[in-house]
């Protein structure tokens, strides 16, 4: 079990070897995938950003993925999503809309201080607190892979074995920490699981971007 977010992005960052990265960015899954994000971004000297997917909830239990929406509009269905009951293309259009919401709201918000890090031809690190489904890490590789970066890595604390299988077909490599073989809610492996707000995440881009633009220091003595 992993004290908090930071503690498992702390641990998470061992597994990445910075030394192999070219011009490096983070991407954290907000909003809590931007905390982890923050760490390995600063333990791997890379830029920091976020990437803008919602998860595209069931009919009947809001609580289960069947997909995800990316920023540009891009839809991920999982294998299973037109099995589930309740699913038509109407509540699909629907759910889309209602995700798209919510993808203007934190746009707004979160690009507010700088705009879209590029991607093509960068190593990129895409982080969340865990997976369960994989909905949402899948939407976002398929939007990220569209822009051409040199390596898509994957960096979680926390995922199912067969997840992570799924993951690693869609990108380059995968860092992970706790493979359990039965996946509960992601918030059991932390001991601290505390939600994390929008001033966090804007906290934490703001941060990043004064350290990234603070030039060096001198020893004047």
């Amino acid at each position: 079990m992993f004290h908090d977010r930071k503690d498992a992005a702390t641990q998470l960052a061992a597994l990445i070897p910075g030394s192999a990265l070219k011009n490096p960015l983070v991407l954290g899954i907000p909003r809590g995938g931007v905390v982890v994000a923050a760490v390995l971004a600063e333990r791997l000297g890379a830029e920091l950003d976020v990437v803008l997917v919602r998860k595209l909830r069931a009919p009947y239990e809001p609580e289960l993925a069947i997909g995800a929406l990316g920023e540009d509009g891009d839809v991920y269905l999982t294998e299973f999503a037109r099995e589930v009951p309740g699913f038509s293309d109407a509540y699909l259009a629907e759910e889309q809309a209602r995700q798209a919401v919510e993808i203007a709201r934190r746009r707004h918000a979160f690009r507010a201080l700088r705009p879209r890090a590029p991607v093509t031809g960068r190593s990129v690190i895409l982080a969340d607190d865990g997976i369960a489904t994989g909905a949402t890490m899948l939407a976002a590789l398929h939007v990220l892979k569209a822009q051409a970066p040199v390596e898509l890595i994957v960096a979680v604390p926390v995922a199912p074995p067969d997840t992570l299988a799924l993951i690693a077909r869609h990108c380059d490599q995968v860092a992970c920490l706790l493979e359990p073989a039965w996946m509960g809610a992601i918030g059991a492996f932390y001991a601290d699981f505390e939600q994390v707000e929008d001033a966090e995440v804007l906290r934490l881009l703001g941060a990043s971007l004064s350290t990234a633009k603070a030039p060096p220091t001198s020893d004047r003595r």
